[in-house]
């Protein structure tokens, strides 16, 4: 009877832990700044002028989010992919997995990060496992730095599931570099951009553009047909002093054509510790920065509703910095840390109330 009465234990118990699959784009994804068929990429590709590696960076779901509240106790992932970066210093986590955080006590807190195993990419796997069967806020960050052709998100087999509204009516979209977007960072929930949002209530539109933010009419348009209250940008860390001279304020007229009245915000952009021991480069990032104090001096008398930030990603020990370019997961707290107060400053002048 012992054994009959475990058998019919485990049968149930297995039968209680059956998988219910949901598509994830249906699951509350956020972050979205433009519309697109594929729901997980960043922006149209027939609709704008993109070229070369522009095109494979939009179709990335870098800073796209699911946010769900559910009871299950598992969380399992099915993705299917299509373009994969293949750059060495950042973590395959960050690159093509997932990071989930759940609320606790009022605040984003760590959950879990997951990859698929190589060779097995287009295979279910388990995010999570084994939790309490109450009700959790789930945020899920989508893989950083490579495309989604397909996404199900899979719950026990009646567990709850609610969709989760935008954090903040007021939306601030952040355009900028691989900082931007998150190169070098260990997981996708710890570029600038995403941990502002986790930190302020925010509701962020990340678009950033590894290598290849330079102030481009392309995107100029992408942004102009984008609805946001408020615009910040990382947009000095990739172009050419020539290119900066050329394209800044054009870019600036054709954005604020299309949203007058809304604050663009520039950054200056980082250091890097490639300089430290190289007369060319120290040379060169110290120019660029000179020409770009200058006309963001002459841009903020000029226009109205732009402003300029001095982030920081380095510590007084210079120990952020993964390979001389980009900072790791504290660099980018840092950048975070460095402008919340000023941003939020401006943000209160367009209406934003925390």
């Amino acid at each position: 009877m012992k054994r009959i009465a475990l058998l019919l234990f485990l049968v149930s118990a297995l039968a209680g832990a059956q998988t219910r699959w949901y598509p994830g784009c249906e699951m509350g994804l956020g972050g979205k700044l433009l519309q697109t068929g594929n729901p997980y990429h960043r922006a149209d590709t027939s609709r704008y002028a993109f070229v070369g590696a522009e095109r494979n960076l939009v179709m990335c779901s870098a800073g796209l989010t699911l946010h769900f509240k559910t009871n299950s106790k598992f969380i399992k992932l099915q993705a299917g992919y299509g373009y994969i970066y293949g750059g060495r210093t950042t973590n395959q986590l960050s690159v093509m997995g997932f990071d989930l955080y759940i609320r606790q006590d009022g605040r984003w807190l760590w959950a879990s990060a997951a990859v698929p195993s190589k060779g097995k990419e287009d295979q279910a796997f388990t995010l999570l496992a084994d939790m309490d069967g109450s009700e959790h806020e789930c945020l899920l960050y989508l893989p950083m730095y490579s495309e989604l052709r397909s996404l199900q998100v899979g719950l026990e087999e009646g567990a709850t599931l609610a969709i989760v509204p935008e954090a903040s009516a007021f939306k601030l979209a952040v355009h900028g570099s691989s900082f931007t977007m998150g190169v070098s960072t260990s997981r996708p929930g710890m570029s600038y951009p995403v941990q502002l949002a986790r930190r302020t209530g925010l509701t962020v539109l990340p678009f950033g553009m590894s290598g290849n933010c330079k102030l481009q009419p392309a995107y100029a348009q992408a942004l102009s047909d984008a609805q946001f209250d408020a615009l910040l940008l990382d947009t000095f860390s990739n172009p050419s002093i020539e290119q900066i001279k050329e394209r800044l304020f054009p870019f600036i007229e054709q954005v604020q054509a299309a949203h007058p009245g809304v604050p663009l915000i520039f950054q200056r952009t980082i250091y890097r510790e490639y300089r430290n021991f190289n007369t060319v480069k120290d040379a060169f990032e110290a120019r660029r920065i000179e020409v770009t104090d200058s006309l963001m001096s002459i841009a903020c008398e000029k226009y109205p509703d732009v402003y300029y930030l001095h982030p920081c990603a380095t510590p007084k020990s210079h120990e952020s910095s993964v390979d001389g370019t980009h900072p790791g997961d504290y660099g980018y707290t840092l950048w975070e840390q460095s402008i919340e107060k000023p941003l939020l400053k401006i943000l209160r002048k367009y209406g934003y109330k925390r």
